[in-house]
């Protein structure tokens, strides 16, 4: 189901994850670091204590395919010294090991130093003190018994094979990140931030054929506890008349989805391959995120516009003189994408960043014109902004925090409007819930997108399933072909649970808002077709 699922740190009991360490021996800890860096030279430090807890449970139809719960625990101290950044991090949580790192981290900054151009400048950054900050869960995930998890993963997936499915996997991701930040600016930041994630794949095979089609799960990975797997109807958003979706806001019904996963799984198997040709499209939530991510969070990143990334994850077609014009159409004046780090439910949902700074909302695009990137403390100067956006990140105590993709979400419309409404004006088109493939270049431009289910669209009405559907466009021509999108009612968030950047590569959490959303005349193609 996913090619890599990355797990940091100790095999442990469950009941381990349920331990705390005390915020007065971290705040002890931490001053250890910052008094052995700043009498070692080191101008500023900043000192991470992070416990990661991760619990995974895999299941296949009956069976239980693997459970596991780890935990990494240790310290990272990042410095500068001589106008220059050295980071090290250690495991070995005592004051001779934290020392010890503070002492390298300054070591390292003053030989990089020999090589650095020109001097590290910070943005300013409030001095907040003792403070802390949990992400607001009504229960606690680890807390629940992993029996009462694997039998509802199994009960979800008797719905999918009680409704014709041939094989199903199903997997239920968590994470619990306690983090502890403090730096010499005068700040000392507990956290404790959750997340969750729980996904399928349904299959079903004609076995005369030998051809079989799959159903993803339409749920989203969220900054929730097991609150957001227990269903209710209130959060629950009716998809387009004709296809039998359901959209899934703060609590998600896994057994539904599963149950409805497999009959569109066997209708795929016979449903009509789509005719290339320009159609309009009406993108759900849970689909249209992936293409945000890929279209708009990742080439709005400021150190892959300066070309920091680009040995790795390349670089942004969306470059500074773009910016500086102030009239770069990125889209059309229906286009309204914000960054956001406060959103309710959502991955990226924090107090403050891995810097001490505290998170906000700021615009990315307005009315179409690409008004700023994502930026922090040593990269804001660059695009004269005052001060960090708050968006900077690292995935592990063991690693240097750097910027990250903040939660990057489109403004629903302004006028009241359902998915229903929205189709009605659509003479020719194709509806795309869920994700799929997709392609896109090294400067984030030119992309093709596929989905999970598709249906098409004749004269305002839902005519019947599709398959074989991919789009292609490049990213300035799609977002200017956005003709609107519903109203905040139908307003929810997707997200990407373990998103890589950075060399040695590390993974980050984040989710993207929108609603249903028409973008007219894209180009799709047939996947089936034979050249």
């Amino acid at each position: 189901m996913l090619p890599s699922i990355p797990v940091f740190g100790d095999i442990i009991s469950p009941e381990r994850a349920l331990e705390q360490v005390d915020p007065a021996l971290k705040k002890r800890l931490a001053d250890v670091a910052l008094n052995t860096a700043k009498s070692s030279g080191a101008s500023y430090a900043d000192v991470r204590i992070g416990r990661y807890l991760q619990q995974y449970v895999f299941t296949r139809e009956k069976q239980v395919q693997n459970i596991v719960n780890a935990e990494s625990y240790g310290v990272g101290v990042r410095v500068l010294a001589n106008g220059t950044w050295g980071f090290a991090a250690t495991s070995d949580v005592s004051d001779k090991g934290i020392a010890k790192a503070a002492n390298e981290a300054v070591a390292i900054a003053k030989a990089n130093a020999k090589l650095q151009k020109e001097p590290v400048r910070l943005a300013p950054v409030k001095s907040y003190g003792e403070v802390s900050w949990k992400t607001p869960i009504e229960k606690n995930s680890f807390e629940v018994p992993i029996n009462e998890k694997a039998d509802l993963l199994l009960a979800a997936n008797a719905k999918a094979m009680e409704n014709g499915a041939s094989f199903v996997n199903s997997a239920l991701f968590q994470v619990n990140e306690q983090k502890y930040f403090a730096s010499t600016d005068g700040s000392y930041i507990d956290q404790d931030i959750h997340r969750i994630w729980p996904n399928f794949t349904v299959t079903a095979v004609d076995k005369a054929s030998g051809k079989f089609r799959t159903r993803e799960a339409l749920s989203a990975p969220m900054g929730m506890g097991w609150e957001y797997m227990v269903p209710k109807a209130s959060e629950k958003i009716k998809g387009p008349e004709g296809t039998g979706l359901m959209g899934y806001r703060y609590a998600y019904d896994m057994l539904e989805d599963a149950a409805l996963a497999a009959k569109q799984a066997k209708e795929k198997l016979t449903a009509k391959s789509v005719a290339a040709g320009k159609y309009d499209l009406i993108l759900d939530p849970n689909h249209l995120g992936l293409t945000i991510h890929e279209s708009v969070g990742h080439p709005l990143e400021l150190d892959r516009v300066l070309g920091y990334e680009a040995n790795y994850a390349g670089t942004s077609f969306a470059t500074l003189d773009k910016w500086k014009s102030k009239k770069f159409k990125y889209g059309s004046d229906k286009v309204h994408i914000f960054a956001d780090k406060t959103q309710k439910g959502s991955l990226g949902l924090v107090g403050w960043d891995d810097e001490g700074v505290k998170t906000k909302q700021w615009d990315l695009i307005k009315d179409g014109i690409l008004v700023n990137y994502q930026a922090i403390r040593d990269q804001a100067h660059i695009i004269n902004e005052p001060e960090s956006h708050g968006c900077c990140y690292a995935d592990n105590w063991s690693s240097v925090q750097f910027q990250r993709m903040p939660n990057v979400s489109l403004s629903p419309g302004k006028q009241k409007m359902n998915v229903d409404q929205l189709i009605s004006g659509v003479d020719k088109g194709i509806y795309i819930a869920g994700r799929g493939s997709y392609s896109i270049d090294q400067q984030r431009y030119n992309f093709q997108f596929g989905g999970t289910v598709f249906y098409e669209i004749s004269k305002g009405k839902i005519v019947g399933m599709l398959e074989d559907v991919a789009y292609q466009s490049n990213t300035q021509e799609f977002w200017n072909s956005c003709a609107g999108s519903c109203d905040e009612s139908d307003y929810r968030l997707f997200g990407s649970f373990f998103d890589g950047k950075g060399q040695p590569s590390q993974v980050s959490a984040v989710s993207h808002g929108s609603a249903h959303t028409r973008f007219n005349g894209v180009n799709v193609i047939n996947t089936a077709r034979k050249i």
